[in-house]
């Protein structure tokens, strides 16, 4: 971590030194030039002296926001250093192909300076209005699922999906409070959890275990663990205090009560018709593989309709599709649509998430079979939401009827 963040800071350096140039060429007055450095200098010692202590594993406020803001200025002294080197380019390349008695217009370098520093505005403002506002900023998204096999019991089942609480950076209990008051206001019949409920220590839910108990629904609430949970973010005095951190997390999953699934299943019943509810431990590509997809399937017979809890889509993507049992839906979280995207539906889905997975927010079908990637409840790291606001996940689930599919494309 001390390694990547001494690049990050000579990065940050040199391209301060270069966004210089190009403020100085957009600007007339020497004030707003002492102004940038005043700013990125704030911004640099800020960062740096909360992120030189020893990290305990707790992001308090101030090494969140230090960090918010070393990223989001980081950003905009990069976006205008790119600028500057571009027109810096060009300039050079036409150079051999200018007459002797043409000169270079200062006016145009002044407005390709100006155009660089509107254009790198645009992101910086809106990370910190992603750190103002963003992140509590709750969203509900629903979505109509059809099959052929769902129970006839089941049809116009609502579940209600979150994803990474994530509670070691929450500083708001009112707006918390108001993200569990629009969870419950779904009036689900299920709620599922799939985990990151902590960011690294289980003591970070406890100021929070009040306002998460609230979470109801008729059929409960179930949960599995996400790969924040187990603690290997963190140094530790010896692997009993870790082992010990977990112990207490599931503890918490009970007082809150969760009914955790640890590799293993439950049986939802309407009458005499019944689904699955696996929830595997974390299996994630390039992260812990607890998950133990055989083991949680081992009371499921194959003709259930199963739902699968899994917390990161690259299971779905490397080992559900797959496994010859028939899983119908999976619900997984983990990537929170990095926190930072553009989605505007049926225009467009983009986010920095996308370079990493190729599943990472919202539904996917794949060989008639469903995913829903939610993008999170909390937030990590960077303490804001841009344009990927915190979200809840309804699900209704219907049998896949003429009748049905017709009243679908109507609603459309």
């Amino acid at each position: 971590m001390h390694h990547f963040i001494n690049y990050l800071c000579i990065f940050y350096v040199l391209m301060v030194l270069l966004g210089a140039f190009c403020v100085r060429k957009a600007v007339k007055y020497k004030i707003f030039t002492y102004l940038y450095y005043t700013a990125s200098a704030f911004f640099f010692f800020y960062f740096l002296y909360f992120w030189n202590e020893s990290f305990a594993g707790v992001w308090d406020q101030h090494r969140q926001f230090s960090f918010g803001l070393f990223l989001s200025w980081l950003l905009f002294v990069t976006l205008i250093s790119i600028f500057f080197l571009g027109e810096t380019l060009v300039r050079l390349f036409c150079a051999p192909f200018r007459t002797k008695k043409e000169k270079v217009i200062p006016s145009r370098r002044r407005f390709v300076s100006l155009i660089g520093m509107g254009v790198a505005a645009i992101p910086f403002a809106g990370m910190i209005y992603g750190m103002l506002w963003g992140r509590y900023n709750y969203r509900v998204v629903k979505h109509t699922l059809y099959f052929d096999d769902l129970p006839e019991a089941f049809d116009g089942y609502r579940v209600v999906h979150i994803s990474d609480i994530h509670s070691g950076s929450f500083d708001n209990a009112e707006k918390v409070q108001y993200g569990i008051d629009m969870i419950n206001a779904q009036q689900g019949d299920v709620i599922f959890f799939t985990g990151d409920l902590v960011n690294n220590k289980a003591e970070e839910m406890r100021p929070w275990i009040a306002h998460f108990k609230q979470l109801h629904a008729k059929d409960g609430v179930y949960s599995v663990l996400g790969n924040h949970d187990y603690g290997d973010y963190v140094q530790w005095d010896s692997p009993d205090e870790k082992a010990k951190n977990l112990e207490t997390l599931k503890q918490i999953h009970q007082q809150l009560g969760f009914c955790l699934l640890n590799n293993e299943s439950v049986f939802l019943s309407r009458g005499q018709q019944r689904i699955a509810v696996v929830g595997v431990e974390n299996w994630g590509q390039g992260f812990v593989k607890k998950g133990n997809l055989k083991q949680a399937l081992s009371q499921v017979d194959k003709k259930d309709f199963k739902i699968l809890l899994s917390h990161d889509p690259t299971h779905w993507q490397y080992e559900v599709l797959k496994d010859p049992n028939f899983i119908h839906l999976t619900l997984s979280g983990h990537t929170h649509g990095m926190q930072f995207g553009i989605e505007i539906p049926g225009v467009i889905k983009w986010s920095p998430a996308g370079w990493r997975y190729k599943y990472w927010g919202g539904v996917y079908k794949e060989k008639d079979r469903y995913i829903n990637v939610n993008r999170g409840f909390g937030y990590l790291a960077f303490p804001g939401r841009v344009g990927m606001p915190p979200e809840i996940t309804v699900i209704e689930l219907k049998k896949k009827t003429k009748e049905a599919l017709e009243n679908s494309h109507t609603k459309n």
